[in-house]
């Protein structure tokens, strides 16, 4: 049996489909999601120390690791992959600012903070690598390819 090929088409080649979008559905830059985690981290440490409910506003973090690394275009996902523990060290020291009654309690208070909520620091991070890494994002490994090529040029 012959192949007869149809003009005007190529056929061996396929081109990747696009995405597709959903119309209406929120897509977020690496800056965008940035400062959505540092809000939603702020204000959750902030109706945290306001109902003494720690534990809300580490659900909250973790929460919001996931659902802005979902929302967050292939593009931004560096910037997001490194900012967790940086949004929520930010969150809890301007939380800390404002309710706390002076500066030796805030810094205390940041401290205390950052120990009690380890887990859930090292949870939303893996979290937002994990989802980030399914999504498509690989990091650039400059060393990484440099050795590479330089085995290869050794061993020829």
């Amino acid at each position: 049996m012959t192949q007869t090929q149809a003009a005007g088409r190529n056929t061996g080649t396929r081109e990747p489909r696009p995405r597709r979008v959903l119309p209406g559905s929120i897509t977020l830059t690496g800056r965008g999601a940035v400062v959505a985690l540092f809000a939603a981290s702020f204000l959750g440490l902030l109706i945290a120390a306001w109902t003494g409910w720690d534990t809300f506003a580490d659900v909250i973090f973790v929460m919001t690791c996931g659902v802005v690394t979902c929302y967050t275009r292939v593009s931004g996902l560096r910037a997001l992959v490194v900012c967790p523990p940086l949004a929520f060290f930010t969150g809890s020291a301007l939380a800390q600012a404002i309710t706390a009654p002076d500066a030796f309690s805030a810094a205390v208070g940041i401290l205390v903070t950052l120990a009690t909520s380890t887990l859930w620091l090292f949870t939303g991070t893996a979290l937002t690598v994990v989802i980030a890494l399914g999504r498509g994002y690989r990091p650039r490994t400059p060393a990484l390819r440099a050795a590479v090529t330089l085995k290869t040029t050794r061993q020829r």
